[in-house]
């Protein structure tokens, strides 16, 4: 089935600052310094000009930098860094510390984000580094941003980590929960769902035809024929020859450290990890500054740095905005590969 629709030639992105004690509204400052941004997209900022200018003067980027205030995503300026404010109060950043206003100002511009993105007013949101814990307050009770928008939704959404320059992209089937939790999660119901979920990812955001999918073991050696654990023998091993028997091409199970160690990783168009460190290990090892962490299954476009709020170098003009300005790229090309080709 084909989109008729013509694609946008500058997709709208919303940008959440993220805890204003983090790294994130420097690294968002370091991206857009690029002008040529705005070649690529209409970016619009939740946060505060405020909080903006205080990392400005703590780091050595451009005076030349500026935003244009807005009240509403639908007056962004095409040709301008937009903001639009996040929250009405004064909020202080606190650079390094984790505080209670740091969580609130996260939470108030990703709300306001996701309600944009709900609307139809932004074409995708790119979502900075929060702190879990002081997040946690009424309308946020959530493990973080991917169940966050899972629930907001009501989708079923899939961890998936993506480097276009190191051409990976790895999902987890079980994301942030505790690792003693982990193998009663994993039923057969489960991975496949998640394997679904990533082969209309890889066919459909990024236009794989026939996506070709490794999956890792969840037991040492994966399992060793079942003298390391029964997870292999008795739930993932059947349900991927369910699924080759039905032409899909789904590969493994493999022991994830000499996976990765002989580069087979290099084989596969998609990776699917059975539990979070599993997965996010070797993907931030081989590809940590162009990594990108883009939630699948969503009807809509969230990415994010593939890093956390770092307030050990947080004000100290030491943070690398690689990862985010990547997370922003992707965001692009995937909001412009929607109105394209889909395939069912």
């Amino acid at each position: 089935m084909t989109n008729q629709n013509p694609p946008k030639e500058k997709p709208i992105v919303g940008i959440t600052i993220g805890d204003i004690n983090g790294i994130g509204p420097e690294v968002i400052l370091k991206t857009l310094q690029d002008q040529r941004i705005l070649k690529l997209c209409t970016p619009i900022v939740y946060g505060s000009a405020r909080v903006l200018n205080f990392y400005k003067k703590t780091s050595t980027l451009s005076e030349d930098i500026h935003f244009f205030q807005i009240k509403n995503a639908s007056d962004c300026n095409a040709k301008k860094i937009n903001l639009v404010a996040g929250w009405e109060e004064e909020l202080e950043p606190e650079a390094g510390k984790e505080t209670a206003a740091g969580g609130k100002a996260a939470f108030l511009s990703l709300e306001k984000a996701t309600e944009d993105l709900r609307q139809g007013r932004i074409d995708a949101v790119v979502t900075a580094p929060v702190n879990k814990n002081n997040m946690q307050q009424e309308g946020f009770r959530f493990a973080g941003h991917t169940e966050y928008f899972a629930s907001k939704f009501k989708s079923d959404v899939l961890m998936t980590m993506v480097s276009e320059e190191a051409a990976l992209r790895v999902a987890v089937v079980t994301g942030h929960i505790p690792l003693v939790n982990v193998p009663s999660a994993l039923t057969t119901d489960v991975i496949a769902k998640k394997l679904n979920l990533l082969y209309k990812s890889l066919k459909n955001d990024f236009h794989i035809i026939k996506p070709k999918i490794a999956v890792l073991g969840l037991n040492p050696h994966a399992g060793e024929e079942g003298l390391l654990g029964k997870e292999e023998q008795e739930i993932i091993i059947p349900l991927i020859n369910d699924l080759r028997a039905k032409g899909l091409l789904i590969f493994g199970p493999y022991p994830a450290d000499g996976f990765f160690a002989s580069q087979t990783h290099k084989k596969f168009d998609g990776i699917l990890a059975m539990y979070h460190d599993q997965g996010l290990i070797p993907f931030k090892t081989i590809a940590f500054e162009s990594g990108v962490n883009f939630t699948a299954g969503l009807p809509v476009i969230r990415t994010s740095p593939d890093h956390g709020t770092a307030y050990e170098i947080a004000g100290k003009d030491k943070a690398d905005e690689s990862s985010f300005r990547h997370a922003l790229y992707l965001a692009v090309r995937l909001a412009k590969a929607k109105t394209q080709t889909i395939f069912v």
